[in-house]
């Protein structure tokens, strides 16, 4: 019996001692496992870190750029200006854009929405002078397109101080000048045409209607 009680106890101390053991290793391997998951998963791919070649970034640390930078305000008249673009570049002339809109909500009433191919915008002075295609559309349909245009962002005025082309609900209109100027008092928004202009009277409201 003496022996046999001696044999059961050795059997449980051997018992302990194999569950101790496993509560230390069990725990090490799984570390060990997790360490080694992680280390394959960690792949060196430089390029998948930078979406930009050489030449990208190059330009950007020359060149202070802002992608699609974005400004509202309101002008002295009341008027609400969103200004945005799809790159800017700080320059010594000015702040260069591209891709610019600009919309105008008018206080006196009516919404106009510009764009532009390229621009300087001089942040300072509140003006902006566009270049390239500048397509301006009212809310009461007309559409006039010139080569340039200077935008006052304090005033809400647009100036064009060359050739223009309009087309509207009343037919088609060339001129040499045009200018847009809002109303302090809230009243509507003014097109002025100045310098050689000529209209051609197409209204389209009265299109196909015969007098009784």
């Amino acid at each position: 019996m003496t022996a046999c009680g001696s044999g059961w106890a050795d059997g449980m101390d051997w018992y302990s001692r194999l569950v101790s053991l496993l509560k230390v290793a069990l725990p090490l391997a799984a570390l060990a496992i997790l360490s080694t998951l992680f280390l394959l998963g960690r792949t060196d791919e430089p390029n998948a870190t930078i979406p930009y070649s050489d030449a990208e970034i190059a330009e950007r640390l020359r060149d202070q750029q802002m992608t699609g930078p974005f400004f509202t305000g309101t002008t002295a008249n009341g008027d609400r200006i969103a200004f945005s673009a799809e790159k800017m570049t700080v320059q010594a002339s000015g702040n260069a854009a591209t891709g610019i809109t600009a919309q105008f909500d008018l206080a006196g009433g009516g919404r106009i929405l510009l764009l532009s191919d390229m621009g300087l915008l001089d942040i300072a002075a509140a003006r902006a002078e566009l270049s390239g295609a500048v397509d301006i559309t009212s809310d009461a349909g007309l559409r006039v397109t010139s080569d340039a245009m200077t935008a006052n962002l304090e005033t809400g005025s647009l100036v064009s101080p060359g050739p223009i082309e309009a087309r509207g609900p009343i037919g088609e209109l060339t001129a040499g000048q045009m200018a847009l100027q809002t109303s302090g008092g809230g009243g509507p928004a003014q097109l002025i045409f100045t310098n050689r202009v000529k209209l051609i009277y197409r209204p389209e409201e009265t299109a196909g209607v015969s007098d009784p």
